[in-house]
């Protein structure tokens, strides 16, 4: 029965272990994200104030604010999520502390009665007498094990009071700092949402600007999206033609083809890109995407309506496109403007780089992860740098925000 007790508590304390370092694990999660929140608020915060424009925009500044709110108020969810966490932790501390001090006053009242229990055999007889007085060589040398098994035993219990004192101070001091630190975070917190309350108010008033002019804003913005399909058809028909090229090449004929013919080394590298899934790096070295792929409305003109076939990346002036995976330079396409798009092929999957300054690959070029393909146009007017990115498999669109680290 004493056994089966023992094997139940053994898996009590490996459960509460296994629990415990789950509780960490997540902690330190919610803790790098609420850190690198903090670190793209900070950056946004830059890159919009840094923005030079000849003359105002009403659109964009709501924008701007939009997208400033945003990231606080993901931040403030972020900080809520790890201060709840911290709040899990200072629990679990207080219930080890707890235990351990019953723990610890069970080994003093042990240790206590050992010791008076010592001191009266003492007073009664020596440890000499006690051996001497034994009936035989055999009974002496018994004794005599006994009375180093109870110094020995003594000596243990009184290292385990140390041990278990020491074991609760450490407990105490983890207390405390994670006190602290939820204390910190909810500062913290209530600093973001003062902030985040003066934006929205500003926000409001800049949406009730906007509203007196709607149509006017409507129109702008129903022009950019004609725009858009005028470039993202241009892009469409460089992929058509490259797979009825490739068709043709592998002996396929027919203009109504959608998929790309590959050979065996484009399979692979189409291979090694569907692997790569969720993990391929960001088409820019910092930025944010201040527009997301699908059909949305409008976030400033709800009842404008605006389809985006990738996604938008906003970014500091003079920054550069960067290939996101391995691959060859399909095309290299003039827009209106001067302003350039870059396709690379990766097997029968394509990734495109618009509002490009300049380019600096050619047509047919083998390219490498993370090499650079041009510096990204800088807007004299708005004061923006925006990539345009969009990713494909074969002609048919795919959402980045699945393929790209964390976008």
């Amino acid at each position: 029965m004493r056994l089966h007790l023992k094997y139940i508590l053994l898996f009590i304390i490996l459960l509460f272990s296994t629990f415990s370092f789950a509780q960490r694990s997540k902690r330190k999660k919610l803790e790098a994200r609420r850190v690198q929140l903090q670190k793209d608020k900070v950056y946004i915060n830059a890159l919009l104030s840094n923005n030079k424009r000849k003359k105002k925009n009403l659109l964009n500044d709501v924008k701007d604010l939009n997208d400033k709110i945003k990231t606080r108020k993901n931040l403030i969810t972020a900080i809520t999520n790890e201060a709840s966490e911290l709040g899990n932790e200072i629990y679990l501390n207080q219930l080890k502390i707890n235990k351990n001090k019953r723990e610890l006053e069970a080994l003093k009242k042990d240790y206590a009665t050992m010791i008076y229990k010592s001191y009266k055999s003492k007073s009664q007889n020596s440890r000499l007498m006690f051996l001497l007085s034994s009936d035989n060589f055999f009974q002496a040398y018994k004794r005599f094990e006994y009375m180093k098994q109870y110094a020995a035993y003594r000596k243990q219990q009184g290292e385990n009071i140390q041990k278990k004192s020491e074991e609760i101070q450490k407990l105490n001091d983890t207390l405390k700092l994670t006190k602290e630190q939820k204390i910190t975070l909810l500062n913290s917190k209530k600093e973001e949402q003062i902030v985040i309350e003066k934006e929205k108010k500003e926000h409001v008033g800049l949406l009730a600007q906007v509203k007196k002019k709607e149509s006017k804003y409507k129109r702008q913005i129903q022009q950019f999206q004609k725009e858009e399909r005028r470039i993202d058809k241009q892009i469409n028909k460089i992929i058509r033609d490259a797979i009825v090229a490739s068709n043709k090449k592998a002996g396929r004929k027919g203009k109504s083809s959608t998929e790309f013919t590959l050979t065996a080394e484009a399979k692979a590298l189409a291979s090694k890109f569907v692997l790569n899934k969720g993990k391929l790096p960001w088409p820019v070295e910092k930025g944010y995407v201040s527009t997301y792929y699908g059909r949305q409305p409008h976030p400033i003109v709800k009842t404008a309506t605006i389809q985006s076939n990738g996604v938008r990346i906003t970014t500091a002036k003079g920054s550069v496109a960067r290939a996101v995976f391995e691959g060859k330079v399909l095309a290299v396409q003039v827009m209106s403007g001067n302003k350039k798009a870059v396709l690379l092929q990766h097997g029968n999957y394509i990734t495109v780089y618009k509002n490009l300054e300049n380019v600096l690959v050619n047509p047919g070029d083998e390219v490498k992860t993370k090499q650079k393909l041009g510096t990204i146009f800088t807007d004299k007017i708005t004061g923006k740098t925006i990539l345009g990115f969009l990713l494909s498999k074969n002609t048919k669109t795919q959402n980045p925000s699945t393929w790209i680290y964390r976008m």
